[in-house]
């Protein structure tokens, strides 16, 4: 019997790390008079329930779940422009507390799905009490409206058991499109919505001060 919390600790503490380190960065680009590629972060472990469903649909034993499946531990990047998930994937690449051990275009090289996203294989390393634990976690790099199109891609996959009716899944595939045009349009006004963010920020911060 797999004792699944002892297993996922570590994946837990890795996602946790990486989150703060991650938000670190962003919070540096946020005190300087740079423009921030990073939006937001989150993270999860894989539930149990769905680690189960996909080593039995992978054919993957579950004594070979920390090998195989490079996803347990997720750990996901949104960002305003398409232009920034080329500065992440920059920084990331320029760090030393962890490994790439694999990359996964998804932006110039899309699913036919329409899905697009910037996915990394990391290898990192978690101090425990019985010492040091390398641990696989995908990192994905997406801007919002992608990040928007594949949260309801992910429903719809839920609901119809990975089955999508064909009509539906064109209507998503033309979704995705859209999505991606409006990026697009944005990366083209970009320096206007950046001046635009820069106002308000300096218009809440006099505000900060009046109170």
């Amino acid at each position: 019997m797999m004792d699944w919390d002892v297993m996922l600790t570590p994946y837990k503490q890795a996602v946790e790390e990486l989150k703060i380190k991650l938000k670190g960065i962003r919070d540096q680009y946020q005190l300087s008079s740079k423009h921030t590629p990073i939006e937001f972060v989150t993270g999860r472990v894989k539930p149990v329930s769905s680690i189960l469903e996909k080593a039995k649909r992978k054919n993957i034993p579950l004594n070979r779940l920390e090998h195989d499946m490079q996803d347990l531990a997720g750990v996901r990047v949104m960002c305003q422009f398409v232009g920034d998930i080329d500065t992440v994937v920059g920084l990331i690449k320029a760090r030393t507390d962890f490994e790439i051990v694999e990359e996964r275009d998804y932006i110039k090289h899309k699913k036919r799905s329409g899905y697009r996203s910037y996915h990394m294989i990391l290898r990192y390393p978690v101090q425990t009490i019985e010492g040091e634990k390398q641990i696989l976690v995908e990192l994905q790099v997406r801007t919002l409206a992608m990040n928007f199109w594949a949260t309801i891609e992910h429903s719809l996959q839920y609901k119809y058991s990975g089955e999508i009716p064909d009509e539906i899944e064109q209507r998503l595939v033309k979704a995705a499109e859209a999505a991606f045009q409006l990026d697009e349009e944005m990366s083209k006004i970009r320096g206007e919505v950046q001046e635009a963010q820069k106002i308000m920020t300096k218009k809440q911060e006099a505000s900060r001060r009046k109170s």
